[in-house]
């Protein structure tokens, strides 16, 4: 399943993706997932992220549970 989401970008960084993505013979589309991906993947590895988010999460917990009741 895919989830068609926009992105606003600035105009000279669209036109480099899009030069990026020709070069490589790939749409602007699939550069975007790639780079998103390797992002994602580098910030799961980082300690001092996860333990940000599992504290941000926590704390989104907490919430919830306060305002269920």
């Amino acid at each position: 399943m895919t989830k068609q989401t926009t992105v606003r970008l600035p105009d000279e960084l669209a036109d480099d993706a899009e030069a990026v993505a020709r070069v490589k013979g790939i749409s602007a589309n699939a550069l975007i997932v790639d780079a998103l991906t390797k992002e994602i993947e580098r910030v799961s590895g980082d300690e001092d992220f996860t333990s940000r988010a599992k504290k941000l999460l926590e704390r989104d917990k907490q919430l919830l549970e306060r305002l269920a009741k």
